[in-house]
């Protein structure tokens, strides 16, 4: 049978409808790309200003001299709690899903509610852990703050972690179990080291998605203008301290909240590229 010769208008048309929506893909990309370069420009442009070494080395509350010594620190403290609570439990919840109920339907459901919190607003989950932790010690604390963060970080650790082991072949733990290895020892060692640069991705991908949250630090470490290093008390974080900053009348503290934007942008886009390099030199992208 003849191949159907297509008419030279229906051509015509399809390299026209093809042009126009090229057209508008390309019109799209460079709209987002200016609003990204001019929001990255602007930031970059008014937080250099407020970077010296006051910033770093001086403790806030006063408008005219201080720093965000008190920030910084009260920051990686929460942050590290958050770390040391998120990362083992997203890790061992996926390990679970992917390695114990994969087939079953216990293992649906929490894979399900794990992509429902993926999407969930972190002011909930403040409200939520204020509820549960801040009410019943009667005042703000940094380890509210860390459980807060470790149950929006949580989803994204368990997740990637569930889906790298899915990659992992089957034939590797089948020839590891003929072996006569119990399946704790196939996961421990032979799964487990088989995805570790994509685990170690879903961890990254997991602090930059902590790092810059502001609204569940309301409701729990809230914020504290003095150097604090006591987890049970009120805590200053840099999100925190930016949006008051931001919102104050002073000119010296605005330059100091765009600088620790600045800094905390720099952060994330360092972590989301560290990120993706670990993942081209695993799977050569």
């Amino acid at each position: 049978m003849a191949d159907r010769v297509i008419p030279k208008s229906v051509l015509l048309k399809r390299k026209a409808t093809n042009l126009v929506f090229l057209t508008l893909t390309w019109l799209a990309v460079g709209i987002g790309l200016s609003i990204l370069f001019w929001i990255l420009g602007y930031l970059t442009l008014k937080g250099i200003q407020g970077i010296n070494i006051d910033l770093f080395t001086k403790v806030g509350g006063n408008p005219d001299d201080g720093g965000l010594l008190h920030a910084f620190v009260g920051h990686a403290i929460i942050s590290f709690l958050t770390v040391l609570i998120g990362v083992p439990v997203g890790i061992l919840i996926g390990i679970y899903l992917a390695e114990y109920a994969r087939f079953s339907r216990f293992g649906k459901v929490i894979s399900n509610v794990s992509d429902i919190m993926l999407a969930a607003p972190s002011i909930v989950i403040g409200v939520f852990v204020y509820i549960i932790l801040v009410k019943p010690l009667g005042t703000f604390n940094a380890l509210a703050g860390a459980v807060s963060l470790a149950i929006l970080m949580i989803p994204v650790i368990l997740k990637t972690t569930e889906n790298m082991l899915h990659l992992v072949p089957d034939t590797l733990r089948e020839a590891a179990i003929a072996l006569g290895a119990p399946k704790w020892r196939v996961i421990l060692s032979v799964v487990l080291p088989s995805a570790k640069f994509g685990i170690l991705t879903g961890i990254i991908l997991g602090i930059a998605r902590i790092v810059g949250e502001t609204a569940p630090l309301l409701f729990t470490s809230f914020n504290n203008n003095f150097l604090n290093f006591n987890i049970f008390k009120p805590m200053a974080s840099l999100t925190v301290t930016i949006y008051q900053y931001a919102l104050s009348p002073f000119p010296n503290w605005q330059k100091q909240a765009f600088a620790a934007a600045l800094i905390l942008t720099l952060f994330v886009l360092f972590a989301t590229l560290t990120a993706k390099l670990i993942l081209q030199r695993k799977f050569k992208v």
